[in-house]
This record gives structure tokens, sequence and C-alpha cells, in this order.
């Protein structure tokens, strides 16, 4: 497996990404499907709208590693920084766009922690602690999901740009513009006052 060439490796973090980890939890525990109930995003907080807490928490750690793993194992395969960027890039699109799921995938954020912790401790510790703050003090988890990938991606040029890794940087910030991209309904809302706060229902 450590042998693959390195065109292969980015088409192996994309199968990675588009396993959908809420469809699969959800059929196993006989859940309504993520994509057709609540919001409609197959991700863990959607999971957790059918009030089963556990499917949510091994959605959540589905989503998590499927950003990990691909990046671990190419590190680990000693394949070059710029094929490194690809596999994080493409887990990441791959829970966007599941090619396993007619391509409709969800937000990314769990995804793109899971790249980020793969790719350094540093960016996943700002991350949680970003997420943390503003979440305790907007009670939005939109907004702190945002608010925590535009630090991760401030934080990647003081990680990245030391060790010239330029390419990391790219691949954390095509991550944030991408997660911004899919909150824009977020977005909206927030400007709107209508956003749902964390505990309560959505409208």
């Amino acid at each position: 497996m450590f042998d693959l060439p390195a065109f292969a490796w980015p088409i192996l973090g994309y199968l990675f990404g588009s396993i959908s980890s809420a469809v699969l939890v959800s059929k196993v525990f006989r859940l309504g499907d993520p994509r057709e109930t609540g919001s409609g995003n197959p991700g863990a907080t959607n999971v957790l709208r059918s009030g089963n807490k556990f499917a949510a928490v091994l959605t959540l750690l589905g989503d998590v590693s499927k950003g990990v793993l691909p990046v671990l194992l190419a590190q680990q395969a000693g394949v070059s920084i710029a094929v490194i960027s690809m596999v994080a890039i493409a887990a990441f699109m791959g829970h966007l766009f599941p090619i396993f799921f007619g391509f409709k995938g969800g937000k990314g954020v769990a995804t793109a922690i899971g790249v980020f912790a793969a790719l350094s401790w540093k960016l996943l510790l700002v991350f949680v602690i970003t997420w943390a703050v503003v979440a305790a003090i907007s009670r939005y988890s939109s907004l702190a999901a945002l608010m925590a990938s535009a630090a991760t991606g401030l934080a990647s040029f003081a990680i990245f740009n030391q060790e010239h890794q330029l390419q990391l940087i790219g691949a954390v910030f095509w991550i944030v513009a991408f997660t911004f991209q899919r909150h824009k309904e977020n977005v909206e809302r927030l400007k709107n006052g209508i956003e749902p706060k964390i505990g309560n229902k959505p409208s």
C-alpha cells in the first residue's frame, strides 16, 4: 500500500473522504436518512437530532477519521509535501462531494478538523481553542466553526512558513475557503438573527 504512485494518493484521500459516516451510521442504527431530515446535512449534528447521541458521536469520529487517516498514511509513506497537501484537500473535498452518495455531502468541519490534526497538532489546538471560546460566548456552533477555521488559516502561516511548506498553507486555506462557502446559509441566518443557538432546535 505504501508503494502507491504519487498520483494515487489524492485519489485514495478522496475515496476516504467520500465515505459518508452519517448515512452509514444512520442505516446501522435504523435512523432516518440524515439527508432527508432536519437540516438535510449528512453530519453529526443532524444525526444528533434523531435523539441518538451514540450514533452522533460515531458519526463525528468517522468524519474526523477520514480526514486524519489518508493524510497520516501519506506522511508515513514518505511522499512529498505537495502530495500530502493534495491528499488533505482531496479527503476534505470527498466529504463535500462524495462519489458514493451522489456528490451530496456535508459541510466538512469534522473532516477539516481531522486534516488539521494530521498536518499539525498546533493547527488542531488553534481550532479547538477558538471554537470553544467563540461557542461559549456566542452559543452559535456555525459562527464558532467559521471563526475557528479562519484562525487556523492564519495560524498555518506561522506554523508552516518557518519550514517553507507553502503547499500546506495553500491546502489549509483551500479548506477554510470551502468551509465558508458551505456555511453561506448559516452566515445569512446569522445576519438575520435567526441562526439556531447551541442547544436549540432549528426553526
